[in-house]
């Protein structure tokens, strides 16, 4: 093994180790952290189950309403009364009071099955509440796979970083060693040492967007910012999508045209709700009544009555100007609507589909294509480092070398990143994320 490849061992190893020395995050962990903890998908769960509570048969009018009433009404007046036959009654103070109270039944026996159209409708707003949910999940699920992921990306591109300073500062030993045995000038050091400080600093910049990326994840986490952790060291990628697949699964499973189709069914239940209107509505009603009063002055002091009361109401609309005509033109136009809604939801979703593919299999090839040039840059710098070494190329081509095989390695990085991003489109778009 030679001394870079010994030097990047020594990098690797000690990144490891710092991986070991606080809890290592899966991926796996985040989402179920994100589900449990996400505020909005809290949030929409909750909606969840307020539209879960309303789809029973008495929101949607299928049940009688029952009511009790206590009414009490006392008065005190100076009452005067003039009879018929001239004669006159008065009374100062006089005290008049009524009691009534019972129970009414109403019960809307046949409305044009607006209420079964109501129902339904119910059912179907709980539908898109779960749509809801699940386009929630979907999309901080994505959000916090990316940003994981990100973190990965970036603690490689600090282990990358960690390697071309010791590197840096191997280059500085030797042109200090060879400025002193008088084979290198003193530029020559002094160049080495600003390579040197310009690596640790962006090595330094890395360290702060890392840090910050934490606390990112800790905030789509739900968690307290100053959380520990740490992330697994390798991007898995799935390297087996299947555009046909892929397209099936979005067509029955993404939530945004889920919402759409459902959006369209309420709409045809609302013309229902509407056509409604032409037929009449039957109620029936029914109760028990109780009644007393008394008066102070008049034929009749005391009177009180009960017993049941029932019946029933038709009532038709002959004539709303017009209105019904309107509404009904107006509920086929939200259906019409819906349709064309659909049907440009699912074009937008599927040509996002189409391009996140594309980028995904670019994303793929430009990997081989950065592992075999990491691996050649590494070689040209090994050999490069040996040249150095003995004095036979001049600084500026160590540089190069040097600055190659760590382009070389953050392009592989990035690589593997975007290529993992076009995953997790993909996924999300056909909803699939693992959740």
């Amino acid at each position: 093994m030679n001394k870079l490849s010994l030097y990047i061992c020594i990098i690797l190893l000690g990144g490891f180790f710092r991986l070991s020395a606080q809890e290592v995050l899966t991926a796996e962990e985040a989402i179920s952290i994100t589900l449990k903890n996400n505020f909005e998908i809290r949030l929409a769960k909750n909606t969840l189950e307020a539209t879960k509570l309303g789809v029973t048969p008495g929101f949607a009018g299928m049940l009688p309403q029952v009511d009790a009433v206590l009414q009490d009404n006392n008065r005190v007046q100076n009452l005067t009364q003039t009879r018929s036959d001239g004669t006159e009654n008065s009374l100062p103070n006089a005290k008049n009071n009524s009691l009534d109270y019972g129970v009414s039944l109403d019960w809307t026996l046949f409305d044009g099955f607006r209420m079964f159209a109501q129902y339904n409708q119910l059912k179907e707003q709980k539908k898109l509440s779960d749509a809801e949910l699940q386009k929630a999940v979907i999309a901080n699920v994505s959000n916090v796979l990316v940003t994981y992921y990100d973190l990965v990306q970036q603690q490689q591109q600090l282990l990358a970083l960690d390697s071309t300073v010791v590197i840096s500062k191997q280059r500085v030993t030797l042109a200090q060693n060879r400025f002193t045995i008088g084979k290198a000038s003193k530029l020559e050091v002094l160049n080495a040492k600003v390579d040197l400080n310009t690596d640790e600093t962006t090595l330094l910049k890395q360290q702060e967007s890392f840090a910050n990326t934490k606390i990112e994840l800790n905030r789509l986490l739900s968690r307290k910012s100053e959380t520990a952790f740490d992330v697994v060291d390798e991007i898995a990628l799935d390297s087996n999508l299947f555009l046909p697949s892929l397209e099936e699964r979005t067509k029955q499973q993404n939530p945004e045209l889920l919402a759409q189709t459902i959006n369209q069914r309420i709409a045809e239940l609302e013309l229902k709700k509407v056509k409604a209107e032409r037929f009449p509505t039957l109620v029936a009603s029914t109760g028990y009544n109780f009644s007393n009063s008394e008066s102070s002055l008049g034929y009749t002091t005391n009177s009180s009555s009960h017993g049941f009361n029932y019946g029933v109401s038709i009532n038709l609309n002959v004539f709303n100007g017009f209105n019904q005509n309107r509404s009904e033109k107006i509920a086929k136009l939200d259906i019409d609507n819906s349709k064309l809604l659909i049907e440009q939801q699912e074009k937008a979703v599927l040509a996002q589909l189409h391009t996140a593919f594309k980028t995904y299999q670019t994303n793929l090839k430009l990997i081989t294509f950065e592992q075999n040039n990491e691996a050649i840059a590494k070689e040209n710098l090994e050999i490069t480092m040996d040249k150095y070494r003995i004095g036979t190329i001049p600084t500026i081509e160590f540089r190069t070398a040097q600055l190659n095989y760590i382009n070389a390695q953050l392009r592989l990085s990035d690589a593997k990143f975007q290529a993992k991003l076009s995953e997790i489109s993909l996924k999300a778009l056909s909803g699939s994320l693992p959740y």
